[in-house]
């Protein structure tokens, strides 16, 4: 069941060599300061506001878990939930940090290219636009449109701004001197090349915000004019390392600034982003020219709960704030939340809050929630004093209500629609054209685990239980939901005796089963020494195997289990 490579072709040894060489504490004690304490390492947990540290790392399990919040997770798990990466960037990440280089494999071998060049040729025009601002004899004209927007020194550096001067050849003088530095630029979309094989610089007269990956390197840039002019804004173009779908302006230096986001602001241009920054609103980021998609919102739901799209009211401001809400249904599970803040006509977030004040993007009270909207917008379309009326309205809400996970929050907006439709709730499956299903089984009451269960999570948090029990494949047999699972599991960590549960997250990542292991994860079994927990352990093998049908295969399995014990004393 387990994923022998991940996306990007990294081969599963790489992974798994990873594991052993990188430490859980030095991940995130390079985010976190943590305190030893005992066997353990805790601190202030970093997903949650709180005044005693709740969060746990164990080196010896390589696994961390707030006891506050139920985050927990691998190193891997804490790169892509702490720094909002992606698994394979948090793959990469943890490499570079122990000096590996991440190998491919498959039909990607061949294309893998260093983009090294490319990234350092960014940097450096990144420090040419920020010296150009300090030091070309036409600065002054862009250092008065940066004040007379509102914004300091300070500001303009915490977003590394710069200035493009007026010239046709001013970044290519300066860093493009030989034919394979031209290149870079071009490559990097710095500079253009015209029919007749001219090139030239493609920013000239233009306040300069770089955009940051969430690494923080440079891999493209914006250039909004100064004086009259089109285009007003200019964008670098999409190359190797810049796909504007992805990225984001201004999430790098959010998270710089908090690592424990719990809304971010999604606004339409870098000038809105720090404009609010400088009335320290600084959980705002921008889309790059285009639409939200639905990787920036997969992006923005892994550094924060709740995402807030900010849109003029106008009848264009709704219809882009319609196209947010369907990219973001799908996303919508329990726990996620979203929203729009509406400015009237005739102000963008920089005039708005500069007449009004950072609450007015700080307080609920100015945040319409995703449900209200979704069904204002269709109570738009429709007669809700009708019976015709509210059957189409009904009609309208299906298609939406199709796209969210199932959930709490899918519910609730089915009973929602039911009330002001006036249908009743158990009509609802009939007009949405669900098909009748076979009743289930009653599942076991929360809080009570099943003898599986039971087993399965204390092999999770100590795998070296799994050398206590001989031959259990007869537990597999068994009706009991995760028994498959527990016997995989038991194989696998005897196979590999110094398996940590950090490793074993991994193993099982894009697998069947990985949601079952993060339940099973989520809250830890009560400690009770090495010991007990081998006694408890054994006793529930025990009892499964009991319930076994094929006799002989049982006893043999239980002589073994009996061996190994006596083996183990």
């Amino acid at each position: 069941m387990r994923a022998d490579t991940v996306a990007g072709r990294i081969p599963q040894t790489f992974i798994d060599d990873l594991l052993n060489r990188i430490d859980i504490v030095d991940i995130i004690d390079h985010d976190v300061p943590l305190k030893k304490t005992g066997r353990d390492y805790s601190a202030l947990c970093p997903f949650h506001t709180e005044k005693s540290p709740s969060f746990t790392v164990s080196q010896e399990k390589q696994f961390y878990h707030c006891f506050g919040c139920g985050a927990h997770g691998s190193a891997f798990g804490f790169l892509m939930n702490h720094r909002g990466l992606s698994f394979v960037e948090a793959i990469e990440e943890a490499a570079h940090s122990v000096g590996l280089e991440v190998p491919h494999e498959g039909p990607l071998t061949a294309t893998k290219t260093d983009y090294s060049p490319l990234y350092d040729t960014l940097d450096r025009a990144q420090q040419f636009f920020v010296q150009q601002l300090k030091t070309h004899p036409d600065r002054d004209r862009a250092v008065d449109y940066l004040k007379a927007r509102g914004l300091d020194g300070q500001i303009a550096k915490r977003f590394g701004i710069g200035f493009a001067p007026d010239a046709w050849d001013g970044l290519i003088k300066a860093q493009g001197k030989d034919d394979q530095a031209q290149k870079n630029l071009l490559s990097a979309g710095l500079l253009v090349e015209n029919e007749n094989n001219q090139r030239y610089d493609r920013f000239r007269d233009r306040i300069i915000f770089p955009i940051h990956d969430r690494r923080g390197r440079v891999v493209a840039f914006g250039g909004r004019i100064i004086d009259k002019g089109k285009p007003k804004y200019l964008n670098s173009p999409e190359t190797p390392v810049f796909q504007k779908r992805r990225e984001l302006y201004g999430l790098y230096q959010l998270r710089q600034a908090d690592s424990n986001v719990k809304q971010i602001l999604v606004v339409e241009g870098y000038m809105d982003v720090v404009a609010l920054a400088q009335f320290a609103v600084n959980n705002a980021v921008a889309t790059l020219g285009t639409a939200t998609t639905s990787e920036q919102l997969a992006t923005l739901f892994r550094v924060a709960q709740e995402v807030i799209f900010c849109y003029d009211g106008d009848a264009a401001g709704r219809r882009a704030a319609w196209r947010a809400l369907e990219t973001t249904l799908p996303l919508i599970r329990d726990g996620r939340r979203a929203g729009f803040i509406f400015i009237p006509e005739g102000h963008d977030p920089d005039s708005y809050v500069r007449e009004h004040g950072p609450q007015v993007f700080t307080s609920s009270k100015s945040v319409t929630p995703l449900s209200k909207f979704l069904l204002d917008e269709l109570a738009t379309k429709t007669n809700l004093d009708s019976i015709d009326g509210r059957a189409r309205f009904v009609e309208l809400a299906k298609p939406m209500v199709a796209k969210i996970p199932a959930g709490a929050f899918r519910q609730l907006l089915i009973q929602r629609v039911a009330e002001i439709a006036r249908l009743d709730l158990r009509a609802w499956s009939d007009a949405a054209g669900a098909k009748r299903q076979t009743p289930r089984p009653a599942r076991r009451p929360r809080g009570r685990l099943s003898m599986v269960d039971q087993a399965l999570k204390r092999l999770l948090f100590k795998p070296k239980l799994a050398a206590t029990v001989g031959d259990v494949e007869v537990i597999a047999g068994l009706p009991d939901e995760n028994a498959e699972l527990l016997v995989e599991i038991l194989k696998f960590c005897t196979e590999h005796p110094n398996v940590t549960t950090g490793a074993l997250i991994e193993q099982y990542r894009m697998s069947d089963f990985e949601a079952i292991l993060a339940q099973q994860l989520d809250t830890p079994p009560l400690e009770l020494g090495n010991a007990a927990e081998s006694i408890e352990f054994g006793q529930a093998i025990e009892s499964l195997l009991a319930k076994a049908t094929r006799t002989s295969v049982l006893e043999q399995a239980q002589a073994e289990m009996r061996r190994r014990a006596e083996d183990a004393e």
